[in-house]
């Protein structure tokens, strides 16, 4: 389990009236488990491979039979680019899941200028305006 970067009298959202989690309700489970620092990842029983974005049908094989699978949080950074000119500056990155796909996300807790292609980072947590908890890594 992860531990969330984020205070204990944070208030956890109503998935069940959030918009865009009714809009989409198939990514329900993902946005109850970031609430509890848990990272789910859609995985296909047929081809046992892991896919991101979540989806009702695996992208890879097309099979239906997929399920929620508790992931490592462990990941390596793909890609990267540091918005320097941002306030306040933000690194924008691909990490690549232990699991396989490469997902989007940004990197945190670090000075940007060691950030290195290939380096290990960890999942944790951010809550969202709105009120979401999205993953984000940091080095591990």
């Amino acid at each position: 389990m992860t531990t969330l970067s984020t205070p204990d009298q944070i208030q956890v959202p109503s998935y069940a009236t959030d918009p865009f989690a009714t809009s989409y309700p198939e990514t329900l489970p993902f946005w109850e488990a970031a609430a509890q620092g848990r990272f789910l990842l859609k995985t296909c029983n047929h081809c046992k491979k892991a896919h991101w974005y979540p989806r009702i049908v695996c992208p890879l094989c097309s099979s239906t039979e997929v399920d929620w699978k508790q992931a490592s949080g462990r990941a390596t950074l793909y890609s990267f680019s540091v918005m320097e000119k941002a306030d306040p500056p933000f690194a924008l990155a691909y990490v690549e899941l232990e699991e396989g796909p490469i997902i989007t996300s940004n990197i945190v807790g670090t000075d940007f200028k060691t950030l290195r292609i290939g380096q290990a980072l960890s999942v944790d947590f951010k809550q969202t305006p709105e009120g979401r908890f999205v993953p984000i890594f940091k080095p591990a």
